[in-house]
């Protein structure tokens, strides 16, 4: 796992604007099915957006250092109550970073 840049993660804000959050982390918080499917996701798409809901009992920051240290991802970004999220993909390289 490598670390970004302060460029590529601007790129990667960029890119990420216009993504819908399609993981919710809520009351159970982060559970082990969560990751695995997190990590399929992350090897098809690479940039995703998590949402952590009102109802969740763990602080938001806690929420994304444990899904990044999990799935081996780069944390992006988070804003307000989202997590964006970054793992480059072994088969299916979609994004070329600056």
């Amino acid at each position: 796992m490598k670390v970004l840049t302060g460029k590529q993660k601007r790129f990667l804000r960029a890119q990420s604007h216009h993504l819908k959050a399609i993981f919710q982390v809520g009351k159970s918080g982060v559970t082990d099915n969560m990751i695995e499917q997190l990590k399929s996701v992350l090897e098809k798409r690479e940039l995703i957006k998590i949402a952590v809901l009102q109802n969740c009992l763990v602080e938001k920051d806690e929420v994304a250092k444990e899904i990044a240290k999990r799935t081996q991802a780069e944390i992006v970004q988070i804003i307000g109550r989202n997590i964006i999220l970054y793992k480059e993909s072994d088969e299916n390289k979609q994004i070329v970073l600056p």
